[in-house]
């Protein structure tokens, strides 16, 4: 029997006769009775259930995966680096002539971790300031001299001579990298793989002087984060496994038997370098300096992931003014963490593409240690045992790079893009399809957990793009 609601109440719909309603009923009276009045019952439509429109969204499919990897490409070809610019934002530059101690302190009061170099001498861009150089100084005085030899040496030593530093460790200097703001977005990310950086500084000439001009700096996070603001479409297509996918750096040494003796450096999470709460402070930093990473994973007996150790931790003690703390343990380095630390974002191997840009939409992120779920798990491993590390350098690597995991040419499904490139700019060339990669083994794709993040901070630092935490490295 149709319903039909009277007053607020659901009763019975009474047919169309000259029948009263049943004793009982609600009725809608009159707002005034007057003698020649009389009450009359309100009868409404009865309501009706509109059946569910249906979804309109397309089959998460490899080619829809493949299509818009290949839109993301054609978008960044009609985008410049002016473009990732924040409306509002400062730029710190420091003289080659500064001393480092000096320097680190401006880097720590304005909340970055790099800055681009400028030599007055000859009026001309000289390099950048990063982490990696305060990691490379103390390894040399930690190595070389005492504790207070190395903190008056400190005192006086300048920007100009970090590079004879590199010499003396044997590090390679980092390439004098450089991109003129009007770049495409897809040339600087080209730049930013195949030189292995983690940003590139962007210049362009005065016209009046012709001297270089340092316009801002352009990270990797900057460069992903705009990616996942303005392909919001494309990245909800990005449904396949990070691991499937060859995004990050993944265990590969076989375990060994409980009965057999472990041999001299074997590394049960090879190539991944990982470090134990009573691991010396000293001994993470070599890491650091030696295979150019940021972050080291600290793992227990069981190789549970139970925190990350980077190097603005390092850089922590050193505006303590602790240099003699490199002798701590990671656990007692720990406790003198900021309380504002963000934490350690893991993931496992069978999340998407697609959720890992939600991520960096929303939250800063640098890197993500990738951890055994409940896929492993059925397989005899066990859960929050570490797995890999993915870092933005992966990402970007994948979404820019040469990486195609499919069989079918991308360029047959994908219309134009959707936001078109500036009128002023020229309709940017076809990519042809990059060289086919062999996927590994398929996992199976659950949708992950949805966790609450905090907004991302705005950019108001000195170099947008370079806020604290650091930028990652390769994989550690």
């Amino acid at each position: 029997m149709s319903m039909s609601e009277v007053n607020g109440r659901f009763s019975p719909a009474c047919p169309s006769t000259s029948r009263a309603p049943p004793h009982g009923d609600a009725i809608l009276m009159s707002a005034t009775l007057s003698p020649n009045a009389s009450p009359r019952a309100v009868r409404r439509r009865g309501s009706t259930r509109r059946p569910r429109a249906a979804s309109h969204l397309p089959p998460f499919t490899q080619e829809s995966h493949d299509a818009a990897l290949f839109a993301i490409r054609h978008y960044l070809k009609g985008r410049t680096s002016y473009d990732t610019f924040p409306v509002s934002f400062r730029l710190i530059v420091l003289d080659t002539k500064l001393e480092v101690k000096k320097a680190l302190q401006c880097l720590l009061l304005n909340g970055v971790v790099s800055a681009p170099l400028w030599n007055s001498d000859k009026s001309c861009f000289a390099g950048m300031f990063t982490v990696s150089d305060i990691i490379h100084l103390i390894q040399y005085y930690y190595k070389s001299s005492s504790y207070d030899a190395a903190a008056a040496d400190v005192e006086t030593f300048r920007l100009e001579s970090l590079r004879d530093i590199e010499k003396q460790l044997g590090v390679d200097p980092p390439p004098l990298l450089r991109e003129h703001p009007s770049a495409t977005l897809y040339d600087a990310a080209k730049l930013l793989i195949q030189t292995h950086a983690r940003r590139v500084p962007l210049l362009d000439d005065d016209t009046e002087t012709g001297h270089e001009v340092i316009v801002s700096i352009l990270t990797q996070y900057r460069l992903l984060k705009f990616i996942s603001i303005n392909c919001g479409r494309d990245i909800q297509q990005l449904h396949l496994p990070l691991r499937r996918l060859g995004i990050g750096t993944y265990v590969q040494a076989q375990p060994l038997p409980p009965d057999v003796e472990r041999p001299e450096g074997y590394n049960p999470f090879h190539p991944i370098s990982t470090a134990t709460l009573d691991t010396t402070v000293f001994d993470v930093v070599h890491m650091f300096s030696e295979r150019g990473i940021s972050a080291v994973p600290i793992v227990d007996e069981d190789g549970i992931v139970v925190n990350l150790y980077e190097t603005v931790d390092v850089i922590t003690l050193v505006r303590l003014g602790a240099y003699q703390s490199l002798d701590l343990t990671i656990s007692e380095a720990l406790n003198q963490r900021s309380p504002d630390f963000p934490g350690v974002v893991i993931c496992t191997a069978s999340d998407s593409l697609g959720t890992l840009m939600q991520l960096i939409k929303k939250r800063r992120v640098h890197r993500l240690v990738v951890v055994e779920g409940d896929e492993e798990e059925r397989r005899g491993g066990r859960r929050g045992r570490l797995l890999g590390i993915i870092t933005l350098s992966d990402v970007l690597r994948y979404l820019i790079g040469d990486v195609f995991i499919g069989e079918t040419n991308p360029e047959h499904h994908v219309p134009a893009p959707e936001v078109p490139p500036p009128a002023d700019a020229a309709p940017p060339p076809d990519a042809a399809p990059p060289p086919d990669a062999a996927p590994p083994p398929d996992l199976p794709t659950p949708t992950p957990s949805e966790e609450a993040v905090p907004p991302d901070t705005p950019d108001s630092d000195a170099a947008p793009e370079d806020a604290a935490p650091p930028p990652p490295d390769e994989a550690a």
